[in-house]
């Protein structure tokens, strides 16, 4: 590896650093403020090292990792991400008796793994970034010390997850055994030069369908969802849904792209119902929910199906439209549930969620910028206009229209539908003016500093992105662009063994 190469991999030896610097401090001392500094300061600098590289060219760092424009958008988010959820746990745990140290840690670690799926070119780093990632998660969701709900909680995400990682790797020995590869640029070029349907090679990917599926909580792979979105604390709930989601979105988006696995008739019809059912199911489910984690949970789900539709229109010569849809509401959609669960958070402590719907009973009257913002996102959620919502859903219904896809289409307004009725549910129960003898309202929440500011900075992103998204809109096509150009150049590369670790 040439120093090129190195100053790349900046931003993961950064995150790597700062959960070694962690480790060390553990050792000499305990302080759950010192920690916290040291994650937020490795994710700090793993972004300015990521904002140094933007106008770079993109480099194949070693045969399974590749930094290129895509995987630097992708990453400058889950920074973000990270940075956020560093800041609602610091407030969520600050109060909680116990040693808290290893939680920061735990998150860099995830992040480390979300890193490694969104730069992966090969099964080997695929594999060992989803690991890395699940086995942290698998940690944080049981956190809290004696309490049952999240202990069973990571016990299911346990149990589910292993299973998904058997589907997944059974799906990866398919397709070696067939093609001999295990790069994604080699598995593409031998799926392009098969003269008909490989059925070991389809089984393959539909395994490997299965299995991020689970990941992904998509139905009927989303048994785990609710429960382990309402065990898990609630800042833990938000690193779940979105960057854990939206790494795992990004490498099905890269593995696909690279593979040009549409080209399969069957996989098209498979994800195209997992994508029907997703929405359809998701909002119905979430219908029925009195406890907004679990309405939240489900209402994931059919957000998932939303962006598989964009993905299904992603197939063919014309991927451009599908991929920035698919960019642009994976990015509004991590500020919006970022926003959701940062109120949930901020109404909750460890020992006491604030989840059932009869807790947010006359909230406008009680705390109005907190019910505020909550309702800013859960507009957002809905698709209401001037929010970045929106523009995400606009951007699904062009790329559906683009290829014609008339079924998932309805699925899409009907299911948009439902979700602007439970929506609205919990904003008339926010602004329900009650009588203080009505309800028992929680005790006083002492401040949260860090989180008010992060929750108003993703209000003015929220709105930002909803009345001028262009400039967004301009990096992702940017960005994107630039990762085309680089998968030819690759795709040359792999021919040539002599050339892997250079992509100019």
């Amino acid at each position: 590896m040439n120093v090129t190469q190195l100053i790349a991999l900046g931003p993961m030896i950064a995150l790597a650093g700062a959960a070694v610097a962690i480790m060390l401090s553990i050792a000499v001392k305990r302080s759950f403020v010192l920690a916290s500094v040291l994650a937020a300061g490795g994710m700090l600098s793993a972004l300015l090292m990521l904002i140094y590289q933007w106008r770079e060219d993109p480099l194949q760092i070693t045969a399974l990792i590749r930094m290129d424009g895509f995987a630097h958008y992708y990453l400058f988010l889950l920074l973000l991400t990270g940075l956020a959820i560093v800041g609602f746990c610091y407030d969520y745990f600050k109060a909680q008796q116990g040693e808290n140290e290893e939680l920061p840690l735990l998150l860099l670690t995830a992040l480390l793994g979300c890193s490694v799926l969104i730069s992966s070119t090969h099964f080997a780093s695929f594999f060992m970034g989803l690991e890395i990632l699940s086995i942290s998660l698998f940690a944080l969701i049981g956190y809290p010390l004696n309490q049952a709900r999240p202990l069973e909680a990571a016990i299911k995400y346990l149990v589910l997850s292993g299973v998904s990682s058997a589907f997944l790797l059974l799906g990866m020995a398919l397709i070696y055994a067939q093609s001999g590869e295990l790069f994604f640029n080699a598995i593409g070029h031998y799926m392009a030069d098969l003269q008909s349907l490989n059925r070991m090679i389809l089984c393959g990917i539909l395994l490997i369908v299965v299995g991020l599926g689970f990941k992904l909580s998509l139905i009927p792979f989303h048994l785990w969802t609710p429960d382990v979105y309402q065990g898990a604390p609630a800042p833990i709930t938000a690193f779940i849904a979105t960057a854990s989601k939206a790494s795992v979105f990004a490498l099905l988006l890269r593995y696909f792209n690279t593979t040009d696995s549409f080209t399969y008739l069957p996989l098209q019809m498979v994800v195209s119902l997992i994508a029907g059912l997703s929405i359809l199911g998701g909002n119905l489910l979430a219908l029925l929910q009195n406890n907004v984690k679990r309405l939240l949970a489900y209402s994931s789900i059919a957000h998932l199906g939303y962006l598989l539709v964009a993905f299904v229109a992603g197939r063919g010569a014309s991927t451009e439209i599908a991929n920035e849809a698919i960019t642009f509401y994976l990015s509004a959609y991590l500020i919006t549930l970022l926003g959701a669960f940062g109120v949930i958070s901020m109404l909750s402590s460890p020992q006491e969620e604030a989840e059932d719907i009869s807790n947010y009973r006359g909230l406008f009257w009680r705390r109005p910028g907190l019910a505020t913002a909550f309702t800013l996102m859960l507009l957002s959620l809905a698709g209401i206009p001037l929010t970045a919502g929106f523009i995400g859903k606009f951007y699904i219904f062009v790329s559906a229209m683009d290829k014609q896809l008339w079924g998932l289409l309805c699925a899409v307004i009907i299911g948009s539908g439902v979700g602007l009725y439970y929506y609205l549910k919990i904003i008339v129960v926010m602004s329900m003016k009650v009588e203080a003898t009505d309800i028992e309202f929680s005790k006083p929440y002492p401040p949260a500093r860090i989180s008010i500011s992060i929750l108003v900075s993703l209000i003015l992103l929220l709105i930002w992105l909803g009345v001028y998204p262009s400039l967004v809109i301009d990096a992702i096509q940017e960005k994107l662009i630039t990762s085309e150009v680089v998968d030819q150049t690759v795709n040359f590369c792999w021919y040539d063994f002599g050339c892997a670790g250079n992509i100019n």
